[in-house]
């Protein structure tokens, strides 16, 4: 790298006018970045260490002109990204940046604030509540919920989790599990592995979590609930949470709420929703559907940044009874005292973080920019694509599909050996034009296609499905 010096203004900070000229740069290349992206390989083809093989040993010891920075983000960096905002990512679940959350962000590092009390930044605190009550408005949530912002879905299941093992009573807060009967959760067979991670954090361990078997088409069966949680109360084991889903990472399936709903009211258990990626579809008046039962829940996460189109990471936890969750972790110090008592909401004590960025900001730019109107029409259309190209996968000889398409991911195949389809998917993703994942369903190697960024097309999809199709076996 060309280590070229700079010579400071002032002893401080960037001088603004500098400032000025590099931000005026810095916007410029990312409206262009934004406007050719196709230019780019989806995938990043760099080797394993070869981005740090570009990069020093040694920390700078002296300052370096910011044009240099720059050009070393262009030339050293950009190989080894993978473009999610790319229209040909269709892996995993598409994101967007979507261009009025990308300003957002930008204005919340300008701030900088933490906004751990509603002191130490009171238009962060009231942001936040506001722009998750729009939130649970646009996805028919009931009144009674009250939502906040964690980073991501892993997080805020982990502090669902956390509030349900509160609300037994059992004090696990000040005693720990020592003495206790053995507590057990359960979830779907094909639910997050988040779930289990919680498990293993919160002391429950993975034995503490059962995987309730599913039906034909991948949703939890009710029925074999039930029978598990009988089965343990009799064999000594706490009950006290069921995980439900909506939109499971491999095949998008959509547990059937009300029913566990039900089990939940009738052996007293805590009901917490995945709907992490499916949620968002509440947005959608003739889709919302999809989340009957959720309004029964205990807690509910929906992360803007999978389908929302908010720059990654903003994941909105919501909680009928947020007490209990601010019971299970609010812990106040004297310094961290202030004047307003219980009359301001302190978003610290609402999970294990202090420290808590403004990310309020960039999800209210994004409803406002969009309106539910928007948000539910872009949806709609990756649905639609979504349904052609399965259509196109159940009409091709040879291929086959694996899971129905409930939302906007298609799980598929070409029929014949596991190692034929890896293969296939390792022809396709070096194209550069797209990128997809798989998963195995039922032991069987598949294929995914996740339509979910705001600017994959039709003509993108149509590409996917050639590439796929032109793929020596």
């Amino acid at each position: 790298m060309d280590e070229t010096l700079r010579t400071p203004v002032y002893p401080g900070d960037m001088d603004p006018e500098e400032f000025r000229h590099h931000g005026r740069a810095a916007i410029d290349w990312i409206a262009a970045y934004l406007r050719e992206i196709e230019s780019y390989p989806v995938l990043a083809r760099t080797r394993p260490g070869e981005i740090a093989g570009q990069l020093p040993v040694r920390a700078p010891e002296h300052s370096v002109a910011m044009e240099t920075i720059l050009a070393d983000f262009q030339r050293t960096l950009l190989p080894g990204i993978t473009h999610w905002n790319h229209p040909g990512f269709m892996a995993y679940f598409g994101i967007t940046g979507s261009g009025p959350g990308i300003l957002g962000e930008a204005l919340a590092a300008a701030l900088n604030v933490n906004g751990m009390l509603w002191r130490t930044s009171p238009a962060a605190t009231e942001l936040e509540e506001r722009a998750l009550d729009w939130l649970r408005q646009m996805i028919g949530l009931p009144d009674p919920f009250r939502g906040h912002i964690q980073d991501t879905a892993s997080l805020s299941t982990l502090v669902a989790i956390a509030g349900a093992r509160e609300s037994t009573g059992l004090e696990v807060r000040e005693h720990g599990l020592a003495g206790l009967p053995r507590m057990r959760l359960y979830c779907s067979a094909e639910a997050h592995s988040s779930v289990e991670k919680a498990a293993i954090t919160l002391g429950l361990g993975r034995s503490g979590v059962r995987k309730i078997p599913t039906d034909e088409i991948f949703r939890m069966r009710a029925d074999a609930l039930s029978a598990a949680i009988q089965e343990d109360t009799a064999n000594g084991w706490r009950p006290f949470c069921v995980v439900a889903t909506v939109g499971t990472t491999s095949t998008t399936s959509v547990d059937p709420v009300p029913e566990i709903a039900d089990v939940c009211a009738r052996y007293g258990l805590w009901l917490h929703v995945d709907a992490a990626y499916g949620g968002a579809v509440g947005v959608v008046p003739e889709m919302r559907d999809l989340l009957a039962g959720c309004e029964r829940a205990d807690s509910l996460v929906v992360n803007p940044h999978k389908w929302l189109f908010v720059p990654i990471d903003c994941s909105a936890l919501y909680l009928r009874r947020p007490e209990i969750v601010r019971r299970a972790f609010s812990l106040v110090p004297d310094y961290l005292q202030t004047p307003e008592g219980v009359h301001v909401t302190n978003l610290m004590d609402y999970g294990p973080a202090l420290g808590r960025r403004f990310r309020a900001l960039k999800l209210w730019m994004t409803l406002r920019f969009f309106g539910r109107e928007g948000l539910a029409e872009r949806i709609r259309e990756h649905c639609r694509l979504a349904r052609e190209f399965a259509e196109w996968v159940d009409a091709e000889p040879g291929w086959e599909r694996l899971a129905p398409v409930p939302l906007s991911v298609v799980v598929f195949r070409r029929s014949g050996e596991d190692d034929l389809n890896e293969h296939l998917l390792e022809q396709v993703n070096a194209s550069g034009e797209v990128f997809l994942s798989h998963t195995r369903i039922r032991g069987r190697y598949a294929l995914r296609l996740a339509v979910g960024n705001l600017r994959t097309t039709q003509a993108h999809v149509a590409r996917a499905w050639e590439l796929l199709r032109a793929a020596q076996p």
